[in-house]
């Protein structure tokens, strides 16, 4: 099967236009007060990273703000208990690139924040993001360089918020570790034990 494929920017910009005004004049350099309810607001992101190894998105969630702002132009991101495999954070200490995503369920509005970050341990950053006696491994600074509000149409589309049962009868993660380690491990077993052992390491 042959494709052709675009590899030009100018043929790019002339096959979709100027973007519309508002798209551009949307742009905040730092937080403002709208931005920062939002923010605010939103308990989950996906933060998007890029290194030497390839690109990661990484889903990042928790019982309150996901982030919080240490001031206008820089929001501390703490890297709570995971699976180790450290990816997001490889990437940042190679190349501090990063983007973030910002959801709250029930809006159709997403909140990109693109910026730098870099990693840190210190300890007055970890204290202040302190959870339930637990502090974060590790803090994710990230340096504001631009906030937007992305274009609701995809969410629209995909009406993310909708109530349904999509997700009955997919493959569990037990069923996909059965599968890729050829039966290994057991699966049941693994999803039977998962929400106890989630529950004692959320922190």
């Amino acid at each position: 099967m042959s494709m052709d494929f675009i590899e030009d920017i100018a043929a790019l910009e002339g096959l979709y236009g100027a973007p519309g005004e508002p798209s551009l004049r949307k742009v905040a350099r730092q937080m403002t007060p709208a931005y920062r309810k939002w923010i605010m607001a939103s308990r989950f992101c996906v933060l998007s990273t890029v290194g030497p190894e390839g690109t990661d998105g990484s889903p990042r969630g928790d019982d309150g703000p996901v982030v919080q702002e240490l001031d206008p132009q820089t929001l501390l991101l703490p890297d709570w208990r995971g699976n180790n495999r450290i990816d997001s954070l490889r990437n940042i200490v190679a190349d501090g690139r990063v983007s973030l995503m910002f959801m709250v369920p029930g809006s159709d509005t997403v909140v990109r924040v693109n910026g730098t970050a870099k990693v840190t341990l210190d300890d007055d950053l970890r204290a202040r993001l302190e959870h339930k006696g637990k502090q974060p491994r590790s803090v994710i600074v990230i340096r504001i360089g631009e906030i937007y509000s992305q274009c609701a149409r995809a969410v629209m589309r995909a009406r993310l918020w909708a109530a349904g049962d999509e997700g009955a009868g997919l493959p569990s993660m037990g069923d996909i570790l059965h599968e890729m380690t050829q039966g290994a491990i057991d699966g049941k077993a693994y999803d039977q034990e998962w929400p106890g052992r989630a529950a004692k390491t959320m922190w």
